[in-house]
């Protein structure tokens, strides 16, 4: 007997070689190699691939995947000994491209080619390529929530698996088993607003021009850019342009199927758990082949944004803002919503009559004063005629009489009268203007301030909420303007103060007409005759309006309303009323904000986590009232203790621990390690996004 074809007891033979057992997924058969530890990962596939000699494939996108350790063996120039591969392990031979199910912030689902080996950051910057959006670090993967709640008693929950056995047995691993291989998790309640019910006969949807029913996809099924028998099956990317700049107006039953609406902060913090780890695969985080994922807009804060170049990603933006409305993600005021339902209707009418596409010849300009334009936003210019009536040798200031409110514990006392003056970034209190400048009651530096709208144009109520900090903690100040314009003054005021401006800022002329223009917007002129003949469009509120304003009014008073409404917004063309019902969301006092239930370290009970743009704020979980808020600028480091999954944020005055209840402490940690990334991004039109910086900054590791 030939000693070489003796097997020992661990498998291998006398001569020190072994059988490698491999499984190629596209063919779905297995092949057994004699190997040694000292072949590298690319001669395995060099003769895996020899083997199948008579059949006519491109194995160029193939790599090696380890089921049992949850890994691919990208390092081809690796031995089987280095990468830890013994007679015991199995391999697959699959693709590294496969088809994702991908459901775009408007709702479209799409099956896409999406890279499963590389890291979901670079995974997301390829899709966002093909897809023609700008920027695609302000997005990611995130999983569907689920129908059934499985909430533990202490507050964390647990993902199920849906799907048996679709996937070899080989391909589960320890590191997945809890993840959930439809690419979902469980949460919340599922939505799905009655009217889209009513539109999915293919006829014309009241309210919404024009059927979307021939548009691919419609029926409940899912479009394919690439696969053969579909519309875009030439792979060219034109017509599905086409439809992300324009979108269906009536998703298709399977997406509706898939929306939430929370009801409380903590199901919006459920959501959030589903968000996927940037710096590992897709095969890594329990995704396979066909599954289903959310890309979402996961940071909010939004830059370049350019109506010439960003077409596709400005509606995708608006598109994301109007579900997270519909579905009471976000909240607002009532007055607000109708405004939101006017700006939607005038997009829905817009979105079928051709656009003025030359933006310059519309405004008579030619190319080269374009382009001038475009090069003084560029440098953050101002146009000279635009400050001529400021004195350049005084401080801009502001003096007025308020009615103020200092909220605390167990009083009942009302407003008062007070002076108030605003001077670089603080505010000033007097007990009269006689009392200017020498006796002041209070002066606070708005610097890191929350500012909050309190308003109520029905009401002629224009108030001003700031919660600054003292040397007793966090302090509540309320404001009661007289009119919209001295509501407009101060309110942009107070927003550049608390980012560290002041009203010398170039900026603050554009803040107060924002403030004015979205005011303005909202205004309710219940005399004034609808441009639009209600008999003529048979307005669906629940395709408008949250389903916590149904109750108040009688559908026929909400399509009123809708249409009183949008006579402010009427000549709006179809990228000014994306930009304004974008505007407006941001305006939001919720806007941007990310929630995690936490818990504090020394607390006994959980809290709400916000982390925003600029911030991360410790919150009432039940009522979402901030308590404390820590600027990233005065943060100095970050990171977690994955022994006990603590998350660490030092700053210049005290360090803040806690553990995250409803999602993973990676999760949090990537939020506020990505705001931060995002902040550094520079004017500098040839940027290169560094993705190394990126991982560092959001990795956890000291």
């Amino acid at each position: 007997m030939d000693p070489h074809m003796f097997k020992l007891p661990d498998g291998k033979y006398a001569d020190g070689s072994w059988e490698l057992t491999i499984y190629i997924s596209d063919l779905q058969v297995e092949r057994v190699l004699r190997v040694t530890g000292d072949i590298h990962i690319g001669g395995i596939m060099l003769r895996l691939v020899e083997t199948f000699a008579d059949v006519t494939m491109d194995w160029s996108d193939h790599a090696m995947w380890w089921p049992d350790k949850n890994t691919w063996l990208l390092r081809t120039n690796s031995t089987l000994d280095q990468c830890h591969v013994m007679a015991d392990s199995k391999l697959w031979f699959t693709p590294m491209h496969k088809t994702l199910r991908v459901q775009l912030p408007d709702m479209q689902l799409l099956d896409l080619p999406v890279s499963f080996s590389s890291m979901v950051f670079n995974a997301v910057q390829d899709l966002c390529k093909d897809l023609g959006i700008r920027h695609p670090e302000e997005l990611s993967f995130l999983r569907r929530p689920q129908e059934k709640s499985l909430l533990k008693p202490n507050g964390k929950d647990t993902i199920r698996k849906k799907r048996g056995d679709r996937d070899r047995d080989s391909m589960a691993s320890s590191n997945s088993a809890d993840l959930a291989s439809t690419g979902s998790l469980d949460g919340i309640a599922p939505h799905s607003p009655t009217p889209f019910n009513k539109s999915r006969s293919g006829t014309n949807t009241p309210g919404t021009p024009g059927s979307n029913s021939s548009f691919p996809g419609q029926n409940g099924t899912a479009v394919s850019i690439y696969s053969t028998g579909s519309s875009y099956s030439d792979g060219s990317c034109e017509g599905l342009n086409m439809s992300l700049t324009n979108s269906p107006q009536v998703p298709t039953r399977e997406a509706l199927d898939g929306l939430v609406r929370p009801k409380t902060f903590r199901e919006k913090a459920i959501i959030n758990k589903g968000w996927l780890d940037s710096s590992k695969s897709l095969m890594e985080q329990g995704l396979r082949e066909n599954d289903t994922l959310m890309l979402r807009y996961k940071y909010f804060s939004f830059y370049d944004l350019d109506p010439k170049q960003d077409a596709v990603r400005i509606n995708q933006i608006y598109e994301q803002a109007k579900w997270g409305l519909l579905t009471e993600e976000i909240d607002c005021t009532e007055e607000e919503m109708v405004m939101f339902a006017a700006l939607q209707l005038q997009i829905n009418l817009q979105s079928i009559l051709p656009q003025q596409t030359d933006m310059n010849a519309k405004n008579g300009k030619d190319d080269i004063d374009a382009d001038l334009l475009d090069l003084e936003k560029v440098l953050q210019g101002t146009n000279i005629s635009s400050i001529s009536h400021h004195d350049i040798t005084n401080v801009p200031e502001l003096k007025d009489e308020f009615k103020y409110f200092r909220p605390k514990k167990l009083t009942l006392k009302g407003y008062k009268k007070g002076f108030f003056t605003f001077r670089d970034i603080h505010l000033t209190q007097y007990k009269s203007k006689e009392d200017m400048p020498h006796n002041p009651l209070h002066k606070h530096s708005l610097k890191g301030c929350e500012v909050t709208p309190d308003v109520n144009i029905a009401n002629s109520r224009f108030g001003i909420k700031l919660l600054v900090a003292s040397a007793e903690g966090m302090q509540e100040l309320c404001l009661r303007c007289d009119n919209e314009n001295q509501y407009a003054r101060w309110m942009a005021a107070c927003r550049l103060a608390s980012k560290g401006k002041t009203m010398a800022d170039s900026t603050y002329d554009t803040e107060v007409q924002g403030i004015q223009a979205f005011l303005k917007m909202q205004q309710h002129k219940p005399s004034s005759t609808p441009t639009i003949n209600p008999d003529a469009v048979d307005i669906q509120p629940e395709s408008y309006i949250a389903p916590r304003f149904l109750k108040k009014l009688k559908p026929k008073q909400i399509a009123t309303r809708i249409l009183e409404a949008h006579a402010n917004v009427r000549e709006m063309s179809l990228m000014d009323a994306r930009w304004n019902y974008i505007k407006a969301w941001q305006a939001l006092p919720e806007y941007g904000i990310t929630y995690f239930v936490v818990r504090f370290r020394n607390s006994k009970r959980e809290d709400l986590l916000g982390v925003a743009y600029n911030r991360v704020i410790r919150m009432d979980i039940n009522t979402g009232e901030s308590q404390k808020n820590w600027r990233y600028s005065t943060m100095t480091a970050w990171h977690v203790n994955w022994e006990v999954r603590e998350v660490t944020i030092q700053t210049e005055d005290e360090d803040i621990h806690f553990q995250s209840q409803s999602a993973d402490c990676k999760v949090v940690h990537e939020f506020i390690g990505g705001y931060i990334f995002l902040s550094m991004r520079s004017k500098d039109q040839n940027q290169t996004l560094n993705e190394e910086l990126f991982h560092k900054l959001t990795g956890g590791w000291v």
